[in-house]
C-alpha cells in the first residue's frame, strides 16, 4: 500500500510541474553577474537584493516571483507558524524575513513541508524542466539549481544557477552530491 501511495504522489507531482521556470530563470543570465551572499535588509513582501547580484537561492526566488509566488513571504509565514520545524544552523530565536528564504536548508524544509519532495536518483530522466535540485558543493556548502529544458549531448538536463559567477546555464546536474529533488506545484494561488 505504501508503494502505491508513493506512486500516486509521484504521478500527481509530475503532472503539476511548472515548465516555465527554466525560461524565467534564464532571463537572469547576463543580468545577475555577481555572487554576493551579504546580509541585506529587504522590503517585505517582495524584497530583493539588486538584480546584478545574488546567490543560488536568488535565481529560484526571482523565477518563482514571475509566477506570482513569493518565496520570501511564503517561507516567512510558514516559519512564523512552525519555527521549530526549521533548521537552527544560524542561532536565530525567531524568523528573519530578510534572509530565511535565501538559505538552502530553509528552502529544503519549506519544499518538503509543501509536499514538493521527490526521490533523489542518478537517472537524468527523473529530472524535469522546472524541478529544483539541491546539492552540497565541496561536501559542505548547500546549493540549489533549477533544472533546465535544455540537455547536454548525452541527454542530461542542464541546470540554471548562480554558483559563483552570476546566473549561468550549465551541465552540472550531477557535478556534486544531490541532497534534494523538488517539483514546485503552484496551482491554486501558490498553495
Amino acid at each position: 500500500m505504501k508503494c502505491f501511495l508513493l506512486l500516486v504522489a509521484f504521478i500527481i507531482s509530475s503532472a503539476w510541474a511548472d515548465t516555465r521556470l527554466p525560461e524565467l530563470a534564464r532571463r537572469q543570465i547576463g543580468v545577475t553577474v555577481e555572487y554576493d551572499s551579504a546580509y541585506v535588509r529587504l522590503a517585505y513582501p517582495g524584497g530583493d537584493v539588486p538584480a546584478e547580484r545574488g546567490v543560488c537561492t536568488d535565481v529560484v526566488i526571482r523565477a518563482l516571483r514571475l509566477l506570482d509566488f513569493d518565496l520570501q513571504k511564503e517561507v516567512h509565514e510558514d516559519m512564523k507558524r512552525n519555527f521549530a520545524a526549521y533548521p537552527k544552523h544560524w542561532g536565530l530565536k525567531r524568523p528573519d524575513k530578510n534572509i530565511d528564504h535565501r538559505r538552502v536548508p530553509n528552502l529544503q524544509t519549506f519544499f518538503k513541508r509543501r509536499g514538493w519532495g521527490l526521490p533523489v536518483t542518478e537517472n537524468p530522466a527523473d529530472y524535469k524542466p522546472g524541478d529544483l535540485v539541491t546539492c552540497l558543493v565541496g561536501g559542505s556548502l548547500p546549493h540549489i539549481m533549477i533544472v533546465s529544458d535544455c540537455k547536454s549531448e548525452d541527454g542530461t538536463p542542464l541546470v540554471i544557477h548562480n554558483i559563483g559567477a552570476g546566473t549561468e546555464e550549465e551541465d552540472s546536474l550531477f557535478l556534486f552530491p544531490l541532497t534534494g529533488h523538488y517539483r514546485p506545484r503552484l496551482s491554486g494561488g501558490g498553495r
